[in-house]
């Protein structure tokens, strides 16, 4: 990975959410952003891992929505599309816990067996950190308040709520995973 993966990907990023989904687009910018300031976690990944930030909601953008579920339509415009690095691809598939919203709606088979989850869990759980702790407008907040404002804006009883509720365990493991590999950092 390389300085030129982020760029292209957040001209990808920008391209497809900032007119139509401005907000989503100050959301991703945010989350590449938290991914920016992990970059001592992930050596090498580091480029990637902000290539996924900033990708991660490509898929709610209106001309990509095929199958409304965007990790799954932004993983594949991201393949189909551009041919983008297949660790990328199956980062932005799976973000924050994607599996068990896509068994939610149906989609699980279709999401495994296109795009199966990285075995490498430190890239998955910081890439569920940056989205998990970066609200809406793209500004820093706790896994709590953020778990709490999705519940709010989607209702607990609709199918985003049921999945986040379903996630929450492993949304807090993955966020204090990362934030005890921080707490180990040198300074």
């Amino acid at each position: 990975m390389n300085r030129s993966m982020a760029k292209w990907a957040c001209s990808v990023a920008e391209a497809e959410l900032r007119e139509s989904l401005p907000r989503r687009w100050m959301h991703s910018q945010g989350v590449a952003r938290r991914a920016a300031e992990l970059t001592e976690l992930l050596g090498g990944d580091a480029d990637l891992l902000t290539s996924a930030a900033v990708l991660h909601d490509v898929g709610y953008a209106p001309r990509l929505a095929a199958t409304g579920f965007h990790p799954l339509d932004g993983a594949r415009f991201l393949r189909d599309d551009h041919a983008a690095d297949e660790r990328l691809v199956r980062l932005v598939a799976n973000h924050s816990l994607a599996l068990l919203e896509a068994e939610e709606r149906g989609l699980r088979g279709d999401l495994e067996a296109e795009f199966p989850l990285l075995d490498d869990h430190r890239l998955v759980d910081t890439l569920v950190h940056c989205d998990m702790t970066t609200t809406p407008g793209g500004e820093s907040t706790s896994v709590e308040d953020r778990l709490a404002e999705i519940m709010e804006r989607y209702g607990t009883d609709s199918l985003v709520g049921r999945f986040i509720r379903r996630a929450s365990p492993e949304i807090f493991g993955a966020v204090g995973r990362v934030e005890a590999a921080l707490a180990v950092q040198p300074r």
